[in-house]
């Protein structure tokens, strides 16, 4: 098997605005497309998918938004073997198109109703025609893994004498292992044309099939944001990047430390959420709460962890519970700028272990009261609730106000948002602006008991600047428990700002 030896020559082509769109339930507006498509050139990409120009006008349009931005990646979009379609793509100004050709018999004979011979010269065709009208092409094998690899590698020969710019082996149902993917891009690339890799993750094996791919002789890998797509999702950008720089040592000319800003734009604007235990992205990723994982990170972070955080745009977080040993907690009050005694260590660690025993997450706030009561440092609150009116219905938008105590002095403020929780939020965010940009980045919600009348336990994670805590607020009533979560977490920073402040003078 020859290794990889394509440093500075692997490419990227992004199909999150294709295929990750196809996702069940993604629908993607021409200004998210566009913004995606800008954050995918800022970070490497070399080709993006901008979508299937055959999909509709409101697709089309998309398209063209992208193909107009002027940058730097190529511009690709999706066709079927028509030359119809091949119209529709020079209609939207892209640069190639991803011609895509079943190629197993079970795709030709039941879903096209066809024969090899006619798809072989279908294909011919309208790569010709594509050839004809100046666009590059990407000749693409549909089911490639369930085909017959002589009838594959006669297509792929067509094309090439056609005129296709690039081949591309498609699995399309996540079949492939790694092992036949070694030996089937060793054998195609003696085709002699740049060769490319789509697969699916249908058995969790995308990652490891287009490594195996890329080391084979492929040039090229299909990727998705996140991993996202139909079914069980694509190749997973970020996992493919960090595997050939981390594992590999090879700069495929991505800007690494923007991998998590885009992993986050795309769950928030495609509304899919990301497992916590993603790899890269997961919230979980670079996060610890065992003692003895803590204990060596704080000896040599490489013990427990293959890569720094800040690689791929992260940071470090550890977590506090039942897991936690004595150099969690102390890690987590020297950041809170608290210095204990070991004795009063060993009172905090007993009522955190007492806590994580209970199944009780301990958040930053809980850290600190915890701490607070320990050291008899009790801080009165700079952010006090007095009032909060709500009003929301099916037939008037959701308007919240509050009255703040803020520092001694009263705030009073309204706001409006989507719905109620959202409503008094912006109303709290409002009021406390003028003295601190506080942002509101999770938001989470548990029921803790059954019922309509539940008690609701409300976590959210506040950011101030680079500092992020976790705080949360339990109530019958979801508004009160969100507020409570959120005022919880701004009283927190603003402490931490002002201790920081002290410290520097």
């Amino acid at each position: 098997m020859r290794g990889i030896a394509l440093s500075g020559e692997i490419r990227f082509l992004d199909t999150t605005l294709r295929d990750g769109e196809q996702t069940p339930g993604v629908s993607l507006s021409p200004e998210e497309k566009v913004a995606i498509a800008g954050a995918l050139d800022a970070l490497g990409i070399r080709v993006i998918e901008a979508g299937s120009a055959a999909t509709s006008a409101g697709e089309r349009q998309s398209i063209k938004a992208v193909a107009g931005l002027g940058l730097d990646a190529e511009i690709c979009t999706f066709v079927r073997a028509k030359a119809s379609d091949v119209d529709l793509a020079l209609e939207c100004g892209v640069d190639s198109i991803h011609l895509v050709v079943p190629v197993s018999d079970l795709h030709i004979e039941r879903k096209l109703r066809s024969d090899r011979e006619t798809v072989l010269q279908t294909a011919v065709e309208v790569t010709e025609y594509a050839k004809d009208h100046g666009l590059l092409v990407e000749l693409s094998g549909e089911d490639a893994s369930r085909a017959d690899q002589d009838y594959l590698s006669t297509v792929y020969q067509a094309g090439i004498e056609a005129g296709a710019d690039r081949l591309c082996f498609c699995d399309t149902v996540g079949v492939l292992v790694p092992e036949s993917a070694e030996r089937i891009f060793s054998r195609l690339s003696t085709l002699g044309a740049p060769l490319s890799v789509h697969c699916h993750n249908d058995f969790g094996m995308a990652t490891s099939n287009t490594i195996a791919a890329l080391r084979a002789g492929a040039a090229q890998a299909h990727v998705t944001v996140n991993g996202i797509g139909e079914r069980a999702g694509n190749t997973s950008l970020e996992e493919v990047v960090m595997v050939l720089a981390s594992l590999y040592g090879i700069d495929a000319g991505i800007k690494c430390s923007d991998i998590y800003q885009l992993s986050r734009m795309v769950s928030r604007m495609t509304g899919i959420p990301v497992a916590p235990n993603k790899a890269i992205v997961g919230e979980n990723a670079f996060t610890h709460e065992a003692g003895i994982h803590v204990h060596g990170l704080l000896a040599d972070t490489s013990t427990y962890e293959p890569m720094s955080p800040e690689t791929v745009g992260r940071k470090r977080r550890i977590v506090l519970g039942k897991h936690a040993g004595r150099a969690s907690v102390e890690l987590a009050l020297k950041e809170f700028g608290l210095a204990v005694t070991d004795q009063q260590l060993a009172q905090i660690f007993s009522r955190v272990k007492e806590l994580g025993d209970k199944g009780k997450r301990v958040s930053d706030a809980d850290l600190q009261t915890i701490a607070e009561i320990v050291l008899s440092v009790q801080k009165e609150p700079k952010v006090r609730l007095e009032e909060l009116t709500v009003v929301a219905g099916n037939t008037v938008t959701p308007t919240a106000s509050v009255k703040l105590q803020l520092n001694g002095t009263e705030k009073l403020e309204a706001g409006t948002g989507v719905g109620p929780v959202d409503a008094a939020i912006n109303a709290v965010r409002r009021a406390i602006c003028s003295v601190a940009d506080i942002r509101l980045e999770e938001y989470h919600v548990d029921a803790i008991t059954g019922g309509t009348n539940a008690l609701v336990e409300v976590w959210v994670t506040m950011a101030y600047g680079d500092r992020k805590i976790t705080a949360r607020g339990a109530d019958a009533d979801i508004i009160i428990a969100s507020v409570e979560a959120v005022i919880e977490g701004i009283n927190r920073l603003m402490q931490l700002e002002e201790e920081k402040a002290n410290a520097a003078v």
